[in-house]
């Protein structure tokens, strides 16, 4: 080894390591997790298991994945549902629901983009901004 390789590994990170300072833009709730509860993040936050309770996301995107369960009011800037949500869902930006996703319970939102073969059970509110 020369000396320059072995300068190399004292001041150079292992790109294996994350830095210490790194931070996640988003949380993640797997497929083996059921969570029972009030959820409430300040982060996006992707769900493919199963939440009981409230989430709550203020400015922040929550997206349920297509394989989620959830049984929750959801509260969100943007909401991404491809699974199936029971409960109320508002978001202050956007409800969109993929061909996958259905809802049984109200959505309040200013834009709902929904794909064929979604389903809602439920009201509709697309008059202005979520409150």
């Amino acid at each position: 080894m020369s000396n320059v390789d072995s300068v190399r590994e004292q001041v150079l990170p292992d790109a294996r390591q994350p830095p210490l300072n790194e931070r996640r833009l988003a949380a993640w709730i797997g497929k083996a997790l059921l969570v029972q509860g009030k959820i409430v993040s300040t982060e996006n936050l992707t769900i493919d298991g199963s939440v009981e309770g409230t989430i709550e996301l203020g400015d922040h995107s929550l997206t349920i994945g297509p394989g989620a369960s959830i049984k929750a009011d959801l509260v969100a800037q943007t909401i991404i549902i491809s699974g199936a949500v029971t409960g109320n869902v508002k978001a202050n930006v956007k409800v969109e629901l993929r061909a996958t996703g259905s809802v049984t319970g109200d959505i309040v939102a200013p834009l709902l983009l929904m794909a064929e073969g979604a389903v809602i059970m439920g009201g509709v509110d697309v008059k202005g901004k979520a409150k």
